[in-house]
């Protein structure tokens, strides 16, 4: 590991432990993909307590821990805020990308970290972060790109979002990684081997670097740089002994 994902490690291991001895729950700031890998890769032994994750909302792929300490009854209330970007004039506004609002957004001086998962629907950006710094966001974001913005706060439970999901299906001789990866992502299996064996892709967010890992329906692929796919299951076998499969990307 580097000497961040080091310090990532030991920190996580000081927040279960803290949880455990102050009878307290702990959270962590939004972890990504690779973070969350680590997280999961820690030896059971070496955490004090319990932990769950959680990124505002079902599909989320950063997500925030919490640390639980066992004997404690819990209502788990993360310290996470939904936020609602929108043009102060629709009918004037820029189509802006996820890349747009995170840059105006951590122009602001805002950490990563502190940002989760970005969604878009329509015009309007909804954006998770650290309770801590939502009026600061509310206050100070003005405007993406030339486009003028208003930022409202919402209640978690207001929040409704799937994403939208293409659906693609293909046949394969197994339902292994590299193959299914291949109908999302039309590259030469070379390519995708260079992705897996590389750490670039993730299954429900842990990472996988066999190419003959065995996929189960509903799994999540997560690819660092090109996207997500959901492996929707088979739906038939051919007369040759292939199967018919269907995924959905994101």
């Amino acid at each position: 590991m580097t000497k961040e994902e080091t310090m990532l490690e030991k920190r996580l291991i000081e927040l279960s432990k803290i949880a455990y001895h102050r009878d307290i729950v702990t959270f962590s700031d939004f972890l990504n993909l690779n973070e969350l890998h680590i997280l999961h890769s820690i030896p059971k032994d070496s955490l004090s307590s319990s932990y769950e994750t959680f990124g505002g909302y079902e599909y989320a792929e950063r997500q925030m821990v919490a640390f639980l300490p066992g004997a404690l009854s819990y209502t788990k209330v993360y310290p996470v805020c939904v936020l609602c970007i929108a043009p102060a004039h629709a009918k004037y506004a820029e189509e802006l990308t996820h890349r747009d609002y995170l840059g105006a957004i951590l122009n602001l001086g805002i950490e990563r970290c502190k940002i989760g998962d970005l969604a878009i629907q329509d015009k309007n950006c909804f954006i998770f972060c650290r309770d801590t710094i939502a009026d600061y966001i509310m206050e100070q974001l003005t405007r993406v790109r030339h486009t003028i913005v208003t930022v409202k706060k919402m209640e978690l439970e207001e929040f409704s979002y799937k994403p939208d999901l293409q659906e693609m299906c293909g046949t394969v001789a197994s339902v292994r990684l590299d193959s299914v990866l291949s109908i999302g992502f039309p590259l030469s299996r070379s390519k995708l081997t260079g992705y897996i064996e590389g750490g670039k892709v993730y299954v429900n967010g842990k990472l996988i670097t066999s190419n003959g890992y065995h996929l189960k329906e509903n799994d999540i692929i997560s690819v660092r740089g090109m996207g997500r796919i959901l492996y929707g299951g088979i739906l038939s076998e051919t007369r040759k002994g292939r199967y018919f499969v269907r995924i959905y990307k994101y």
